[in-house]
């Protein structure tokens, strides 16, 4: 109805799922990391727990996990696990395409056929996984089923790798006493948040632009009243932004503000605060709950008695004294099978590299050309070194002897985050130096078909391209037009880039220096600068 008053040829905000439409917040590929983590070699039998509110798009990154496979990999993928123990085991070699036929209803049966079915396919080179979304339905008795296939297993590896997708309440139900052997054996978790406000933007944008539209609807304070109703909230978002393009559309305006967005948001939403601030707007029902709050509080104050005399009051401790961040990192290192494939995949699902484009195994001998348009360096440097790359990279961590890499996310200040074995930590310079040495890894894109060295002399694309940075740096655009030549005046130019960067100003173009023409773009992940 209202696609051709915003020139769009479909409609942007439907709830419907489309891979076209699919927008990867740094959230959303941390999490897609941790899944690719559990099918590969990372996961050696255990459980991966991938939990998130509702909407938060938990369903739409298990599609993108499917279409990701490796061809080796065989996948049983339970989306009601409302069953019973023997119900679940027979859904699971339905998915298989096994023969049940005279076993269906005997968990012994169906559990040896399992068992016969693994044991070929570890035989084959197979790695088989089973995903159960909404696994917060399972009830305690499939839950302990569920562990117990984890049982099948060769002397030397699991036979069976378990992806559990659920809500929230997922992770209180794993809390439970009589589950903690489950829970034990959870090798990775992550909990999918809701898009901040720069993400909820950005989706929008995406969407809009996918369904064809040339320029945004929604005004700025729009844009934050989306924000601030759907609380960031993909699905929430998707329902308040077609119901205010609906809105728009109906008053024939061009551009959607914070009113519009307001009203989309009271007419879709569930909840009695609908009935508040449509009639009184927000403001007044802020002052009805704070006038309840007042009244409450005066009268707990009526029936309080008086105050006991203050006691002396202890020193104040500092917040990050109390835990030691980097021991209790440094203590993990060594501990966790397969943490550094697990950081490896963090990186790559960063740069969006798929399980096509090489595998993470391979990606982590870090060989200088990993594949075409995809490098990979070694070295050691400082800290402020590697932050003028402005971009994520593994730190190569040694504590008493013990080793692991983890993944640099972001820096604030003289705070560091860092990620390690699916947990975040959250160090300043001196604690990171008592664990890294200097020692990193990072990969980088580039065009396919760069020679390197480049030098004085050299000709062809790959100058071109080179010029076409530097033109970012210093907004020399007539330069980056010229011919594709290293002559001395570019030579000049990258000897100002490699000083810049604390690289050494020899003129020519190694490994270094592409990483650092490469940073100059502003295509790739960037380090975050809120690491709370």
């Amino acid at each position: 109805m209202y696609l051709e008053h915003y020139g769009l040829k479909e409609t942007p905000f439907s709830i419907t799922p489309d891979p076209r439409y699919v927008f990867l917040s740094e959230r959303h590929r941390d999490a897609l990391a941790h899944l690719l983590y559990g099918i590969g070699k990372g996961g050696s039998g255990g459980f991966v727990q991938l939990t998130g509110e509702v909407g938060t798009g938990k369903t739409t990154l298990c599609r993108l996990l499917l279409e990701q496979l490796p061809e080796n990999t065989r996948v049983a993928l339970v989306l009601n696990p409302k069953l019973s123990p023997v119900e679940l085991v027979e859904t699971v070699c339905e998915e298989l395409k096994l023969d049940i036929e005279g076993r269906r209803g005997s968990l012994k049966g169906l559990v040896d056929t399992l068992n016969t079915f693994l044991l070929d396919a570890y035989a084959q080179g197979l790695r088989v996984v089973l995903i159960v979304d909404e696994a917060q339905n399972l009830s305690v008795d499939a839950l302990e089923q569920v562990r117990l296939l984890t049982n099948l297993e060769t002397p030397t590896q699991k036979l069976l790798q378990i992806i559990l997708l659920g809500q929230p309440e997922l992770r209180r139900l794993l809390e439970r006493d009589d589950l903690r052997q489950l829970a034990q054996r959870i090798t990775a978790r992550y909990h999918l948040t809701p898009l901040n406000a720069d993400e909820c933007e950005a989706y929008v944008r995406h969407r809009m632009a996918v369904a064809g539209s040339r320029k945004l609807p929604f005004s700025r304070l729009g844009l934050k009243a989306l924000y601030q109703r759907s609380g960031g909230v993909p699905r929430l978002i998707n329902v308040i932004g077609d119901r205010a393009l609906m809105a728009g559309f109906a008053r024939e305006t061009d551009s959607i503000g914070e009113r519009l967005v307001d009203l989309a948001a009271d007419e879709t939403l569930p909840g009695h605060a609908r009935y508040y601030l449509r009639r009184y707007g927000r403001w007044a029902a802020l002052a009805l709950l704070l006038l309840a709050g007042a009244a409450g509080y005066a009268a707990w104050q009526r029936r309080a008695p008086p105050p006991a005399p203050p006691e002396p009051a202890a020193a104040a401790v500092p917040a990050s004294a109390s835990i030691d961040q980097a021991a209790l990192l440094g203590d993990k290192l060594g501990t966790v099978d397969g943490a550094d494939l697990m950081a490896w995949t963090q990186l790559l699902a960063r740069w969006e590299v798929s399980s096509r484009e090489v595998s993470v195994a391979d990606a982590a001998r870090c060989q200088p050309h990993v594949f075409a348009g995809f490098d990979c360096l070694r070295g050691k440097a400082t800290l402020d070194q590697l932050l003028r790359f402005d971009r994520p990279l593994l730190l190569e961590l040694d504590y008493h002897g013990k080793r692991g890499l983890a993944l640099l996310r972001g820096v604030a200040g003289n705070t560091v985050r860092l990620d390690f074995a699916g947990l975040g930590y959250r160090l300043d310079r001196s604690e990171l130096s008592r664990l890294w040495q200097g020692g990193f890894a990072v990969t980088w894109r580039l065009p396919a078909d760069l020679p390197v060295p480049l030098r004085l002399g050299d000709a062809g694309h790959g100058i071109a391209w080179i010029k076409q940075q530097l033109g970012r740096l210093d907004g020399n655009i007539e330069a980056a037009l010229g011919p594709a030549f290293f002559d001395t005046a570019l030579e000049e130019r990258i000897r100002k880039l490699q000083a810049a960067y604390g690289l050494t100003p020899d003129g020519i173009v190694g490994q270094e220096t592409l990483l650092a023409l490469s940073s100059l773009s502003a295509e790739g992940p960037r380090l975050a600068r809120n690491v709370e």
